[in-house]
């Protein structure tokens, strides 16, 4: 079992430095850092992390084919693969609708936009001049002017059936934004399906569940911030994800409706137990553990740790390395 840990560069990139050393010196595997227009720069904060780190892998987690033109990522890149010395991998998926609305952008053909980005980049890193007339992007000749001499893994970030299928047609891994063994099983079968269709083998596939995941010596803490995530998940949930877990189109629209006020204490009051057993892996290190060997059962490859990670960063991670990677890792 491959270890991630995602980190939002919502603070300092300092702090994200010495949050990721700190990942690297426990035995964390990959570090994922998301991307929004509103945070600190993705590629500057891996920057960062690629000069002060040597063994932990980095990407992006995600980006996405709208606001950023795929040469100009895979230029990004590229020049991350360079600066950390071959540990570079991209994480990429359709984007957030509600980030997208903000800047004025819509979700247009996601499969496509997906589709022939890493086709386009892939071609790129090749060394390729691109000529294409695509369902989504159009190229004329786009080449990059410096060699790629490794090559960089791509994940697609996924929820829906057909992105999940397309996953395991053409990614090297999948970021799958679940928590809980059902989803993660039901999310594995399109994946396998995209495979098979596409002739590989699904262990070609790094399937990732990329969680929600808060811990904490105080059980009820951890899942107090948990809450904070959650109730995000929830108000953006597919409703056919819902139903799988017994929440009412009531109850995710009275946090849809708190989100559009901005009344944030309203906001996590309305995140109950059901919500935070099916879209995170909150509690104490035993609690954590428990659901982590639950989902090791499905079938993923790799185990995110996903925002909030815990009530306070440092300590969580110190957490993790003392009660959970030992169990995990073996």
């Amino acid at each position: 079992m491959k270890l991630g840990i995602e980190f939002v560069p919502n603070t300092t990139i300092q702090k994200l430095v010495d949050w990721t050393k700190l990942a690297e010196s426990v035995g964390f595997d990959y570090v994922w850092v998301t991307d929004h227009y509103n945070n600190r720069n993705v590629y500057e904060s891996l920057a960062a992390i690629a000069l002060s780190t040597s063994r932990i892998r980095m990407g992006t987690g995600v980006t996405n084919p709208y606001v950023t033109n795929p040469a100009w990522t895979a230029a990004a890149l590229a020049t991350l693969q360079e600066l950390s010395g071959g540990r570079a991998v991209l994480g990429l998926g359709p984007g957030d609708r509600s980030t997208l609305a903000a800047l004025g952008m819509a979700m247009e053909k996601p499969l496509a936009a997906v589709n022939e980005s890493v086709d386009v980049m892939r071609r790129l890193w090749k060394g390729e001049s691109v000529d294409m007339s695509g369902e989504y992007f159009s190229f004329k000749g786009a080449r990059l002017g410096f060699k790629v001499d490794q090559r960089i893994p791509v994940y697609i970030g996924a929820q829906g059936p057909k992105m999940l299928n397309l996953a395991g047609k053409i990614g090297d891994g999948a970021l799958i934004n679940a928590s809980h063994p059902t989803d993660l099983k039901t999310a594995i079968e399109h994946i396998v399906e995209g495979a098979s269709s596409a002739g590989r083998s699904v262990t070609e596939v790094d399937i990732t569940a990329y969680t929600c995941f808060s811990v904490d010596v105080d059980g009820a803490k951890a899942k107090s911030k948990a809450a904070e995530v959650v109730a995000f998940i929830v108000a953006g949930c597919p409703p056919e994800v819902l139903r799988r877990h017994g929440i009412s189109d009531e109850e995710a629209n009275k946090l849809r409706e708190a989100i559009a006020k901005g009344d944030f204490a309203t906001l996590f009051s309305h995140v109950k137990e059901n919500m935070l057993s099916a879209f995170s892996i909150a509690g104490t290190p035993e609690e954590c553990l428990s659901k982590l060997q639950e989902v090791a059962k499905t079938g993923v490859t790799q185990f995110v740790v996903g925002s909030p990670i815990g009530p306070k960063k440092a300590d969580a991670i110190k957490l993790i390395s003392e009660k959970l990677i030992p169990t995990l890792k073996s």
